[in-house]
């Protein structure tokens, strides 16, 4: 089991920046990867940004150049330094952790952190 804890949202002006963090705990063996999420109302959960367990990193085409993920292996947490944020990021953002389990993975989520970017 993994147990995921968000924080760093909030209210912020268009153009503005915000720092979100998730913290995991728990079994964390066999981490394939671990990333963000997120939905807007009547929108499907879509990735934001993740990154592997060997470094790589995957963003969305919409937050490319602007949005940043990094993690602190020993403190067993990943980071999402998100600028130049735009109406269209607000969201629930959601932490993700993907972990190898037979037959294929498990997939563990945070509790979510509203974005709200006012234009």
């Amino acid at each position: 089991q993994v147990q995921l804890v968000e924080s760093g949202g909030g209210l912020v002006q268009a153009g503005g920046s915000l720092r979100l963090s998730c913290a995991a705990s728990g079994s964390m063996f066999s981490i394939i990867a671990m990333g963000w999420y997120r939905q807007a109302p009547g929108n499907q959960r879509e990735l934001v940004a993740d990154i592997r367990s060997g470094g790589t990193t995957n963003y969305a085409d919409s937050v490319k150049g602007r949005f940043f993920i990094s993690r602190d292996i020993a403190k067993n947490t990943v980071y999402l330094q998100m600028n130049s944020l735009k109406p269209e990021d607000t969201a629930v953002y959601y932490c993700h952790v993907k972990k190898a389990a037979v037959p294929a993975w498990n997939d563990y989520w945070g509790q979510g952190t509203q974005v709200t970017v006012s234009s």
